[in-house]
């Protein structure tokens, strides 16, 4: 079959002088809200990013809401407030060691939770070509990967975090749905794990210098096992093009871009990896999606989606 050229495929319209206004209009706003506008300023940087990434020239669509965003905010911090509140009221009038016992449990008890809910969220308020995505992971299964992974990854003192890693993504994207049509995920933790100890190694060997192509292996990594399946066997593989040389040009450039600019260029640079990545992702395989029909229902529940902001973890998209 034959491939679908990645540039008029895949692409990013965005433009850094937009992209600019979005985020210094935001940025004020949140400032003299005190922070409560920050739901609506996330719900407007996302719609930016959907609307602009284009695929076969139509463009994604993000249908969240900053009342959602709000809502859900409020009782991630509320959620937090008892969970700390709780933590420091052990620590004055029981024992200070279990403070940091109540907040361990606490990010371990909430991982989980976090990852589901954000995907359950995320991926029911997109959609392209008017069909929704959706996620059809269980809370029960994922608890348990996270929890035996977890335990082993710090009875390893952390040797088995690539495991833990691609366990996690096998699962959580394999779960994604476009309508009637699925994704799938099959990184292998030992591959990972050779992957990036022979990057590390390198990098030293090469005082940093390899580091660039490590980035460019990991982007390949993470290309290249995932796979779009559309029922009747028809399956589109996603690969990719990047290069070594084209990853360190992506860095280098974006640092400079940063510094030079005091900051104010990050909405550049923020343009030029968007469009790095939709230019190196291909897709083989057939692309009919004439039989792909609408079979996911939104979700609205953004509680996960802000605790994941709150915890700084972030999904793999």
């Amino acid at each position: 079959m034959d491939p679908i050229n990645p540039l008029q495929r895949l692409a990013f319209r965005g433009k850094g002088v937009d992209l600019f206004v979005v985020l210094i209009v935001n940025w004020l706003l949140t400032i003299v809200t005190l922070g409560l506008y920050y739901p609506w300023a996330k719900v407007r940087k996302l719609k930016y990013y959907y609307e602009h990434t284009e695929l076969d020239g139509h463009p994604f669509h993000f249908h969240g809401t900053g009342r959602e965003m709000f809502i859900g905010f409020i009782k991630a911090v509320g959620l937090f407030a008892v969970l700390g509140g709780g933590g420091f009221a052990l620590y004055y009038f029981v024992h200070p060691l279990l403070l940091q016992v109540v907040l361990a449990a606490g990010v371990i008890a909430l991982f989980p939770l976090v990852i589901h809910g954000t995907f359950r969220y995320r991926m029911g308020r997109s959609s392209w070509r008017g069909i929704h995505f959706g996620y059809r992971g269980e809370l029960g299964p994922l608890y348990k990967q996270c929890l035996t992974d977890g335990l082993i990854t710090v009875i390893t003192f952390g040797f088995y975090a690539p495991w833990f890693t691609i366990h996690l993504r096998n699962y959580v994207l394999g779960n994604v749905r476009w309508g009637s049509s699925r994704f799938e995920y099959k990184g292998d933790g030992p591959d990972y794990f050779i992957l990036n100890l022979k990057c590390y190694f390198f990098t030293l060997f090469t005082l940093g210098g390899y580091w660039f192509r490590w980035r460019k292996e990991l982007f390949d990594y993470y290309v290249n096992n995932l796979s779009w399946h559309l029922g009747d066997d028809r399956v589109i593989r996603f690969k990719s093009t990047a290069t070594g040389a084209g990853m360190f040009r992506l860095i280098i450039g974006n640092l400079f871009l940063i510094l030079l600019t005091l900051g104010f260029g990050y909405a550049w640079a923020e343009v030029r990896t968007m469009q790095f990545v939709t230019r190196n992702i291909e897709f083989i395989g057939d692309a009919d999606l004439g039989n792909v029909v609408q079979t996911e229902q939104e979700h609205k529940q953004a509680l996960a989606d802000e605790l994941g902001d709150l915890m700084d973890i972030g999904i793999f998209l």
